[in-house]
């Protein structure tokens, strides 16, 4: 029987400071136009200034895009950045940018620069859902730029030559299986080393934001806009602390914290799914004459573990897709956060075990979310793009953040399967960053005055509440639009005229709400958020139902 918790994790708060040898959080220190970078004396700090200089008067050749069915009117372009800003005459990069122009004639406001979330997720072909949902006097403003991150899928893109199985890092705790959980660790960070260890260390957060004010330069622009989600909040935060003069319309939806990047992210995840597995017991006992697994909270948690304990000595055969317990707390700590999904899902799942006929479509979903890892979009980019590129940035953007002795893993699995049993043990494990190499810098304290809209659902699985309440705190500037009753990740857009109206607002006149605003999920809202990722309303990107192990 499963343990109550009274008290949520506060999981390891890092207080993390700016490197002062890199870009400085003032754009005063380098000319409007050109990124900032930093170099230990003033000559070599205005040879680092000549040198990005040359990156800013790069012209993009913008051309039909590498993906055959993108229609005409996104382009694309490639740009070349620095790989080491400290050193930008040094080795260089590429970053896949994309376009499409504003639809108004002199109306124009400049760019909105978009990140779908990740880290490792490509953004190039995010401008063709945005030209579905701006409404069109945001069209006609802005010109809408995608790009794919650094390291990843059309951009110069990583790997470390990882088998498939490699790339499965949702790992359980258990005793007999440890010691082979520390090796597959290990042997990840060895074959990132050795395949990509000139590379990797440059693979971060800093350096992205790095890389939109030198995409904000090429094009022209004295200020840049931006919608991202998830990973992109923290992408958007990190900008704003390094480019605070340069950051106009921010909008951050469905966001991270900055100082539980990235294991106290994970680990927020075991926490946050405590609550809502409160809520669908309790939602689905209301139901019992229809789903019919118990009429009380209690007799449907006793349901659920029952499954979990029958399924790990005895695997559900689903189409030849053999389903363990441990499968089961993977697929449920995402699904609970929408109870009636999660219902639907968990009587198939029953149905399955007991022999019975089951509804394929219901389980879709549910099988995408314990699915190992998401196939990479950029047909050219390597298989494991995603996962080489995901750990470069959560095990470098604060490596001393992660542990170095795998007994800390041990305990803290332990301790975490006891307070968190649906996904404690998975989310303190041992993962590769136990041996990553150090941080080329320190972690980005993010603690400034620009104004930003920061948007939450209430019941996000990826991105729990409080971690928007955390950010929201952070940009001292910010507001926050709280969507009470909202399930899922990802809130823009979602059908709410309450939630999709306050963005609107600030993308069209720059005015933020006078104060924090509530909204309350709408009837179809919800539905719609979930269906945006279904149907691939952001392209390219890392949707939650395909890859759960994404931000």
């Amino acid at each position: 029987m499963r343990r109550r918790r009274l008290v949520p994790l506060l999981a390891l708060s890092l207080t993390a400071t700016l490197a002062p040898a890199l870009a400085t959080s003032t754009a005063s220190a380098a000319p409007a136009t050109a990124p900032t970078a930093a170099a230990p004396s003033a000559a070599g700090a205005a040879a680092g200034e000549s040198a990005l200089d040359r990156y800013v008067k790069q012209k993009p050749q913008w051309k039909r895009c590498p993906e055959p069915e993108a229609p005409p009117e996104i382009l694309c372009a490639t740009i070349q950045v620095p790989l080491d800003y400290r050193k930008p005459g040094g080795k260089r990069i590429e970053v896949a940018i994309s376009r499409i122009k504003a639809t108004g004639t002199g109306k124009r406001r400049g760019v909105l620069l978009s990140n779908p979330g990740g880290p490792g997720g490509p953004g190039l072909y995010l401008p063709l859902g945005m030209a579905q949902w701006l409404p069109a006097a945001a069209r006609e403003k802005y010109d809408l730029i995608g790009f794919d991150p650094r390291g990843v899928g059309s951009s110069t893109p990583v790997t470390c030559g990882l088998k498939p199985e490699e790339e499965d890092w949702l790992r359980p705790y258990k005793p007999e299986t440890f010691d082979d959980d520390v090796a597959w660790a290990r042997t990840v960070a060895r074959k990132c080393e050795q395949k990509a260890g000139a590379v990797l260390p440059h693979i971060t957060t800093r350096n992205t934001a790095r890389d939109m004010d030198l995409i904000r330069a090429v094009l022209g622009e004295k200020k840049l806009n931006y919608l991202g989600y998830s990973y992109g909040t923290y992408l958007g935060a990190v900008y704003t602390q390094l480019f605070p003069r340069r950051a106009d319309r921010f909008v951050l939806d469905s966001a991270v914290d900055p100082e539980q990047a990235w294991r106290g992210m994970i680990q927020w995840w075991a926490w946050g799914a405590e609550p809502a597995f409160d809520r669908w017991t309790a939602w689905a006992a209301e139901r019992s004459g229809t789903y019919g697994l118990g009429d009380t909270p209690k007799k449907v948690e006793a349901a659920f573990w029952d499954l979990v304990a029958r399924a790990e000595k005895e695997p559900i055969d689903l189409d030849g897709q053999p389903v363990t317990g441990d499968d089961i707390r993977i697929g449920m700590r995402a699904a609970v956060f929408t109870p009636e999904y999660a219902t639907e899902s968990f009587v198939e799942l029953r149905n399955a075990a007991a022999g019975k006929a089951v509804a394929p479509k219901k389980l879709d979903r549910f099988l995408r979310l314990v699915a190992p890892h998401a196939a990479n979009r950029a047909a050219a980019a390597p298989a494991d793009n995603m996962t080489a590129s995901f750990w470069a940035v959560v095990c470098g953007d604060n490596s001393a953040a992660w542990p170095r002795n795998p007994e800390s893993y041990r305990r803290d699995a332990i301790e975490d399967k006891g307070r968190y049993p649906i996904f404690g043990d998975f989310a303190s494990s041992i993962k590769p960053c136990a041996f990553w190499d150090r941080s080329v810098e320190r972690a980005t304290k993010v603690n400034n005055k620009m104004g930003s809209l920061v948007v939450q659902n209430e019941w996000d699985s990826q991105t729990p509440l409080p971690s928007g309440q955390a950010l929201h705190r952070q940009l001292k500037g910010s507001k926050m639009v709280t969507v009470r009753g909202g399930e899922g990740h990802g809130i823009y857009p979602s059908g709410n005229p309450c939630t999709d109206g306050a963005i609107d607002r600030y993308l069209l006149t720059g005015k933020l709400p006078a104060k924090d605003m509530t909204c309350r999920a709408t009837e179809g809202s919800n539905e719609q958020v979930r269906q945006n990722r279904e149907q691939d309303v952001f392209p390219g990107s890392p949707a939650p139902e395909r890859a759960p192990d994404r931000f």
